[in-house]
């Protein structure tokens, strides 16, 4: 079944000039399913906070922080600040505007005269144009505060991610420092059987090979350790030193948190209300266009004074009063304002397609999510019965070894098996935390530092 339900007449109903500007949403231009179909049978309730639920004091401290302190969250509320100032100074207006003047003319020595004034201008919304701009810009607005939000979530997650790759990162180089530890024990322990000619001296340059590839991956790790440093230093807005200290376990995962409805999901993803708002906010400024080929009435009062001097341009005796009106229409200019229309109705058309393709991208970022839970639990396990086979089977050969049994080689490769699915076992389970943080972030979960899409508080 496809997802998508856009009619083809939607442009021309929005973009007419004279017909409501009124916008679709996303659940109205794509058909979410009641369910996301990866979902399984057994879910959790949805945690009101989603950085509280992995039960780490240490990373709630650390979202709070970045809150504070990244500069993406920084540069996402200042342009909100500033969009709200642009929805205020769209709906100013159309309100009536107050001038003042004072004048001071000198034409010849001895001629000086001075002069003051007040003048009201004001233009009538006679077609709604200036509404619809000043709609426009509180929309514009609405979707700074969303892309605000959104970028608070964004950072939140990928503290939370550095933080989890952290910790994975310095169990890699704790492994790797056990691996060189017991690699060095072997190449003693083969010395001394080299020195009693129990075996061969290829033997021993065998277990200085493995020694060395263990150095080698154990410099390698320290490397990736201090590189997730940094990138975690840096979200939160710290120098990167790799001076940060990492937590020693990963934390342990209950069943999959409840998603919700896709419906909920289009209607709570700041992405998605961003480009929604954006969508609707065009939709009004392609109406304002096509309202500006309209006739225009404006009114005009003004008082005036004038004098010798300035005490008599300030005692309004002799005030002048003007009051006019005046119709203006737009004759010739060019075809600028036709091509202002048609910009206008051609970006609400790409905001359109836009706004479809976002909530696609949301939706199947979901349902990955989802998937891969199950998935990657069902890898955790097997790596976690590899991993305990390997170790037994590392314990076996090292007896067998001892006595004479097993070869260096055979001893090489159950050492290299049992640090391999050690290894791999702490991937997988890092993996399975950053795809959980996915899942929180692909529903737009609440956290404490975020509480939710803030309220909207635009003045215009």
């Amino acid at each position: 079944m496809s997802l998508l339900r856009i009619s083809p007449f939607f442009a021309p109903l929005l973009l007419s000039a004279c017909a409501s500007v009124a916008t679709p949403g996303a659940t109205e231009l794509v058909a979410a399913p009641e369910t996301f179909s990866a979902v399984p049978a057994e879910l959790d309730a949805s945690p009101a906070d989603w950085v509280a639920a992995f039960n780490d004091p240490v990373l709630q401290a650390l979202v709070a922080e970045a809150m504070d302190a990244n500069p993406t969250v920084a540069s996402a509320l200042a342009n909100y600040e500033a969009a709200r100032a642009g929805a205020r100074s769209a709906g100013a207006a159309r309100l009536p505007s107050l001038d003042g003047s004072l004048g001071y003319t000198d034409q010849e020595p001895g001629n000086t005269g001075f002069s003051s004034g007040l003048e009201v201008n004001w233009q009538a919304d006679v077609w709604g144009r200036l509404g619809d701009q000043a709609r426009s810009g509180a929309l514009t607005a609405e979707a700074a505060r969303a892309d605000w939000y959104g970028a608070r979530l964004s950072i939140a997650a990928s503290v939370a991610r550095s933080w989890y790759a952290l910790i994975a990162a310095s169990q890699q180089a704790d492994l790797a420092r056990a691996d060189v530890e017991a690699r060095t024990n072997q190449l003693e322990i083969v010395e001394r059987r080299f020195q009693r000619g129990v075996v061969r001296s290829s033997d021993v340059r065998t277990a200085r090979s493995a020694l060395a590839s263990s150095e080698a991956t154990l410099a390698s790790r320290l490397r990736a350790q201090a590189n997730a440093a940094r990138v975690l230093e840096v979200a939160l807005g710290r120098y990167p030193s790799a001076s940060i200290a990492s937590g020693a376990v990963l934390p342990e995962l209950g069943a999959l948190p409840n998603p919700g409805q896709p419906e909920t999901l289009l209607s709570r993803r700041p992405d998605v209300v961003a480009a929604q708002a954006r969508l609707a906010a065009a939709g009004f400024s392609a109406s304002a266009a096509q309202k500006a080929l309209y006739p225009g009435l404006g009114l005009r009062a003004s008082l005036a004074d004038g004098g010798a001097d300035i005490a008599d341009a300030l005692d309004f005796d002799d005030l002048v009063q003007t009051i006019a009106g005046s119709i203006t229409a737009p004759i010739f200019q060019g075809g600028r304002l036709r091509a202002e229309r048609d910009r206008a109705e051609a970006q609400a058309e790409q905001l359109s397609a836009n706004l479809v393709s976002t909530a696609l991208t949301a939706l199947r970022e979901a349902e990955d999510a989802i998937e891969a839970d199950r998935r990657l639990d069902q890898r955790v396990a097997a790596l976690t019965v590899a991993a305990d086979e390997a170790r037994e089977a590392l314990a076996l050969v090292e007896r067998q070894y001892a006595s004479g049994l097993s070869t260096i080689f055979e001893l090489i490769d159950a050492q290299t098996r049992q640090i391999s699915a050690q290894s791999a076992l702490i991937s997988a389970r890092n993996d399975r935390v950053d795809n959980r943080i996915a899942l929180h972030l692909a529903i737009a979960g609440d956290f404490s530092a975020g509480g939710g899409l803030p309220a909207s508080n635009i003045d215009n």
